[in-house]
């Protein structure tokens, strides 16, 4: 008989599984996307700054991750040791989500940075309590191959909805209020467009607290553990010796370190490159719908060409994709938009791939840990793993700020609502959508050369553990009786 772990999964598994990430995006891609263009444009603070706090804030962030994650190892209760965190995390962190993108207007400047620092702060901790269980979901729900694709496929889906559906309603809602505020000239009519964008934010965030905490109440329902464990808990030192020992983890989050610094620095300039490259801020919902919803299109497929080709073949060649888009990009002529949108779709075929692959290839980690030590530690092997994206998320976003301000852009709060920007800042928001992502995919595809673990070794590394816990619970004795 085969094992639970290795049995089909039931479609409410996957779906469910899906809708946990689409409840992450409500709040993850709203900040990726809009939170650099809101806090230079709508608070009033400088891009210089926004840089370091995003360097500052997403370094804490990385922290957070590794504390989340030895949090969830010493977890366990009647819910299990993932579920708990998404049941009681959701109000708290969608919450939050909303008081970032709610800076009180009447502040001083740097009373207003130190909102933002504690906010986006507050954010991220939570954050990581809630996502860090969640990824580690995927390893303990089941260990087959083509199942574990399922997972990360449904999870992709459900954040490129998330993603699509923010995007196009307030890059919709903000391109209607510059349709009515494009001619205001004075202060007090630049207040009022400023004080309008804020309430759609607002009303954003609040409708985001009831729709995200349904979805992560339904992926608590829809996904349960299957996986057995030698014993609930590990020490510190037996999870420190899991990680050492785990090469694959090591290179992949060398690899994702590089690839995602260009992902992340590409999703904050987003807004900007609708807004003054192609000049007009709807744009952006179309470069979501073409670069980050194409997955909607791929991701079905997923499990199929891993099943074909290996996870480790289509996450090292994929990034092919991202430097013929990503130069493309740079060089696309404004006007041409079909051309613009082609190179975007090329990008978003790699960065869809690579970017879902990549939590595969970490829940297969956790088995090659397991594998080396007898340790299986799935809270602290994902949170380094995020780990390693925060600090590109830091590294990204501060590069993307830190681009506006060298190319000398001039801020909404600074003008009128439509600034004429010098020509040296929109060649540093083009390099940043095109010519950094590819520049950082080759470095990513270079090092993931290096990675050990195939598709047929993994089966192989799982089987014999598999057949350790079997032989070690056959080998115990019976119980006598009284």
């Amino acid at each position: 008989m085969k094992p639970t772990s290795l049995e089909k999964l039931p479609f409410t598994t996957v779906l469910g599984y899906g809708a946990g990430d689409f409840g992450f995006n409500l709040a993850f891609s709203l900040s990726a996307t809009f939170l650099l263009y809101y806090y230079t444009d709508v608070a009033g603070i400088s891009a210089a700054a926004v840089g370091t706090m995003f360097f500052v804030v997403r370094l804490w962030d990385g922290l957070a991750d590794l504390i989340a994650g030895r949090a969830v190892d010493r977890t366990m209760t009647r819910w299990g040791k993932f579920r708990p965190y998404l049941m009681f995390g959701a109000v708290p962190l969608l919450l939050l989500s909303y008081l970032v993108f709610h800076v009180p207007a009447g502040l001083e400047a740097g009373t207003k940075l130190l909102y933002a620092y504690i906010s986006y702060a507050a954010l991220g901790f939570v954050y990581s309590l809630a996502n860090i269980p969640y990824g580690s979901l995927a390893s303990a729900v089941t260990q087959s191959v083509h199942e574990r694709a399922k997972l990360v496929a449904g999870r992709a889906f459900g954040a490129a909805v998330g993603s699509i559906i923010l995007t196009f309603v307030i890059g919709g809602m903000v391109n209607d209020l510059r349709a009515q505020k494009a001619a205001v000239v004075t202060p007090a009519d630049l207040a009022a467009y400023q004080a309008a964008i804020q309430d759609v934010f607002t009303k954003v965030t609040l409708a985001f607290i009831v729709i995200g905490t349904a979805a992560f109440w339904f992926t608590a329902w829809a996904c349960r553990e299957r996986v057995v464990r030698r014993q609930p808990r590990i020490t510190v030192r037996e999870t420190i010796a899991t990680l050492k020992s785990n090469k694959p983890l090591a290179y992949l989050c060398g690899s994702s370190f590089f690839y995602m610094t260009g992902v992340f620095a590409v999703t904050g300039s987003t807004a900007f490159y609708a807004q003054y490259v192609l000049n007009d801020i709807s744009l952006v919902g179309v470069i979501t719908l073409v670069n980050t919803g194409i997955s909607l299109l791929i991701t079905p497929a997923i499990p199929w060409i891993i099943r074909k080709v290996g996870k480790k073949r289509v996450f090292q060649y994929c990034g092919v994709f991202t430097v013929v888009g990503g130069v493309g990009l740079f060089l696309a002529p404004a006007a041409m938009l079909w051309l613009v949108l082609l190179t975007l779709a090329i990008k978003g075929v790699g960065a869809t791939l690579i970017n879902t692959l990549m939590f595969g290839l970490e829940a297969d980690t956790v088995e090659y840990g397991e594998w080396q030590t007898g340790n299986r530690s799935e809270g602290l092997t994902y949170a380094l793993f995020t780990f390693t994206r925060k600090l590109c998320q830091s590294i990204g976003g501060a590069l993307g700020a830190w681009a506006l301000a060298f190319g000398g852009y001039v801020a909404a709060s600074k003008a009128v609502p439509r600034p004429v920007q010098p020509e040296s800042a929109i060649l540093a928001i083009k390099a940043t959508m095109g010519l950094l992502p590819a520049a950082a995919a080759v470095i990513a595809m270079l090092i993931f050369l290096k990675y050990p673990l195939t598709d047929s070794r993994f089966r192989q590394i799982r089987d014999e553990t598999e057949a350790r816990k079997t032989a070690a619970l056959t080998a115990q004795p019976e119980p006598t009786a009284p």
